[in-house]
């Protein structure tokens, strides 16, 4: 029985076009394009504030700082060599700086400022200063920066604490750094040195000096350090207050909306007709969904290196000088690498994994496909090897300090955007490429649609992907470091947390349109509701990074406030998680014919699981300004990134390589038992490393920022004691049952997707009804 043209999903005419040439009529209302139209103005023109406030009122970069009588000490010109020394030599995935970066060395800032006041007051202590520890506080709160000239005086006490420190780097990057976590005398030069620290002084200079007007510094009196009376303020008590309001009363809104209309809302299927799923083997796939089986091959090799680099970082946490005896691993790969490339192949292999999807879907949608698409396939392909293996060996001799690797081809930039400059704007350029296919794709189909309607969204939400990460190129390795950290945070928490959110959204609704599970209208209503919800907290949001980082109070305020609705849809998400995986099962039990997709929808229901636990409870947990205070750059910084980013993409990124690998796999050769074996170990896994190890040892190096200073908890005493070391090794079974049950199971399923992937017949067009068929009233699947 035929369903009523403005409900079947992307009912056509005959001739592939709908209204015999006119547009179709927009399935939901106008009011829901409004309302997203108005929560995207809104928190642009707020972000565009922000970003003005971030240019003309951040912590100031001097011409140059001078002693009294006018001697230069080093230049804003060596402020930026040191900044840029800093992130070539993969330094920010070490340490970090105000509070950025990794998080077995010491947070350059916080340790610059400790170790110049000790060594000031010591002097004065000496000299027989009276009050020596109130003189150093005036001394160093006091803002001596001339906005008109641009310099800014130190004193002569300041100046003789760089040149101990000048020291102090000498040795730590030198003779010490092998016993530091780095490779062998991984900074021996010593003009670099003095350039490394000129830069770490200009950023403890500003997380002390008194923001003209106001009683606290530049980064909010971040961080915590009683030596220059740095304590929490006003500011960050009053917005934590407010953003757990925030967060109360709208999960209490959002709940009394849903228990109103949640039969008008979220996944439900009351309408959908009784189907019978096509399987396996009667879905005919064209060419260039045959090509994405070497994509998801790629996806899961990339995925199995990246968690082996990922269990050597974690290694060098609990043994940080040595690999078992084979020094000869340390020396080629040493921690602030490893932690690159496993960072950067969290990025690759799942960013891959939705290209693969993406062109995977598109000829589903329209129903067909143009001639030589599967040619452009393999030749995206191609770039994006290019791109993953080439940044990833620059970045290798970028961090050993090769002579000749330097500038934009082999200079690593800031952490998630390591990969150096030429190859973050091959992969833009990549992403549009790919954009180009899926338009190229279903140019035809979009001809007949609304801009409203589940074609539009898609490539909507596929374009915004390139859109929203090109913006990390304004993040240049010369610029200012707070502007940097602005736009950078665009593409860590805007593009990752908002628009791959969106795309998230996008492609399940449409692989249960295309399953027939749901229509078209329902999955519309679910996905504008979703932009909504992200966006209202998600845009703005993303200044809960910039806390600290030398921007003005606005940021934080804004931050928090918005921050803390980013946790409302996740609960959302949460409570319609039961409904949404049920789908499948209420169509099965009216037909003999098996829902072909178990458990892709199983990684899609662990997707919305660990959305809610990692982004929402543990990203709430860290978001607040006064926890954030004292944990930034802690274990709980890396527990939240950690659940958020494998649970939630990682997640998503096999699931729906699962997904396209049932059609690629022919039915008697699909390996069920693996990937059961793969779902659950993959979640043990992740759950193990999360409770066994990071959340636990966040908590107590968050005990210890509070109790004993941020300082203290930051050092590598603290993190290689004994109870942070046993914490260490207690995460290896789960890493092994991660890699060996998880990551080994998936590639085997990849292989065999690649090794039958010309298996089956290829067509050039689908029937309206591609993944189903429905049934009439009163009869059984014939099937």
């Amino acid at each position: 029985m035929a369903s009523s043209p403005d409900l079947r999903p992307g009912a056509q005419d005959s001739n592939g076009s709908a209204g015999g040439g006119d547009r179709s009529q927009m399935l939901i209302g106008k009011g829901w394009v409004q309302a997203v139209a108005l929560v995207m103005i809104f928190g642009f023109f707020v972000m565009g504030i922000l970003a003005y406030r971030t240019y003309t009122a951040s912590m100031p970069m001097p011409t140059k700082v001078v002693a009294q009588d006018g001697r230069t000490v080093f230049t804003g010109a060596d402020i930026t060599a040191g900044q840029e020394l800093f992130q070539a030599r993969g330094l920010m995935q070490y340490g970090s700086i105000m509070g950025h970066g990794g998080y077995l060395g010491p947070d350059f800032t916080a340790d610059y400022l400790r170790r110049s006041t000790e060594y000031v007051e010591g002097q004065y202590r000496t000299q027989g200063v009276q009050d020596p520890r109130g003189t150093v506080i005036s001394e160093f709160r006091a803002n001596r920066f001339d906005p008109a000239s641009g310099d800014l005086v130190y004193t002569p006490s300041q100046i003789a604490a760089y040149e101990q420190l000048v020291a102090h780097y000498t040795n730590f990057f030198g003779p010490q750094a092998r016993s530091n976590g780095l490779k062998a005398d991984a900074i021996t030069d010593p003009t670099q040195i003095r350039q490394l620290t000129a830069f770490f002084s200009w950023t403890a200079w500003a997380s002390a000096a008194q923001r003209p007007g106001h009683d606290y510094s530049y980064t909010n009196n971040w961080p915590m350090e009683p030596r220059v009376d740095n304590h929490p303020t006003a500011d960050l008590i009053v917005w934590s207050t407010l953003s757990l309001i925030a967060l109360i009363g709208g999960t209490g809104l959002l709940f009394a909306i849903y228990g109103r209309w949640s039969r008008k809302i979220g996944w439900h299927s009351e309408e959908a007709p009784t189907i019978h799923f096509r399987q396996p083997g009667e879905v005919g796939l064209t060419r260039s969904q045959r090509a994405t089986a070497w994509f998801f091959f790629v996806v899961a090799l990339l995925f199995l290196i990246q968690t082996l680099l990922g269990a050597l970082a974690e290694h060098y946490r609990a043994d940080i000088s040595s690999f078992f005896g084979l020094d000869f691993i340390v020396d080629l790969l040493p921690f602030n690498l490893a932690r690159t490339w496993h960072l950067q192949l969290s990025l690759f292999w799942t960013a891959a994994s939705f290209l693969a999807a993406g062109i995977f879907l598109t000829p589903f949608i329209a129903k067909k496909e143009p001639k030589y698409q599967h040619v452009l396939a393999y030749i995206l392909l191609g770039a994006v090897a290019f791109v993953v293996f080439g940044s990833l060996a620059a970045e290798a001799l970028s961090i050993h300090g090769v002579s000749w690797a330097k500038g934009p081809l082999f200079a690593q930039q800031w952490e998630y955007l390591d990969l150096p400059r030429v190859f973050q704007v091959l992969l833009t350029a990549g992403l549009f490429i790919w954009i180009a296919i899926i338009y190229r794709g279903i140019r035809s189909r979009l001809k007949g649609e609304s801009k409203g309607n589940m074609p539009w969204m898609f490539f909507f939400a596929a374009l915004a992907i390139p859109a929203f990460y090109a913006v990390g190129l304004l993040a240049r390795t010369d610029s200012h470091l707070t502007v940097a950290e602005f736009w950078r945070f665009w593409v860590v928490h805007l593009w990752v947390e908002d628009f791959l959110e969106l795309f998230t959204t996008v492609m399940v609704a449409y692989i249960f349109v295309m399953l027939g599970v749901v229509r078209e209208k329902i999955a519309l209503g679910i996905i504008f509701l979703d932009i909504i919800l992200y966006s209202l907290g998600g845009v703005i949001g993303t200044m809960h990074h910039l806390y600290f980082s030398g921007t003005p109070v606005e940021h934080m305020a804004l931050g928090a406030f918005f921050s803390a609705a980013e946790v409302i849809p996740l609960t959302f998400l949460t409570v319609e998680a039961w409904a949404f995986m049920q789908l499948g099962a209420r169509q099965e039990s009216r037909t003999d014919a098996p829902f072909p997709h178990r458990w892709a929808v199983m990684f899609l229901v662990a997707v919305g699981f660990w959305n809610f636990l990692g982004a929402g409870v543990f990203g709430f947990l860290i978001n607040l300004p006064i926890i954030s205070y004292y944990e930034i750059g802690t274990a709980l910084t890396a527990n939240h990134g950690h659940a958020a980013m494998m649970g939630v993409y990682g997640m998503l990124g096999v699931g729906l390589a699962i997904f396209a690998l049932r059609y690629l796999i022919p039915r008697d050769k699909w390996p069920e038992k693996l990937v059961k074996v793969s779902f659950w170990s993959l979640n043990i896994g992740l759950a193990w490393m999360v409770f066994a190890t990071l959340l636990p040892l966040g908590v107590l190096q968050l005990y210890q920022s509070v109790g004993n200073g941020y300082y203290e908890a930051r050092s590598l005493g603290y993190l290689t004691n004994t109870t942070n070391t046993l914490l260490e090794w207690g995460r290896l079974p789960g890493d092994l049952i991660f890699i060996f049950g998880g990551c080994l199971p998936f590639l085997w399923v990849a292989f065999q997707g690649l090794r039958h992937f010309r298996h089956g017949k290829t067509v050039e067009e689908f029937p309206e009804q591609v993944l189903y068929t429905e049934i009439e009233p009163g009869k059984k699947s014939k099937w």
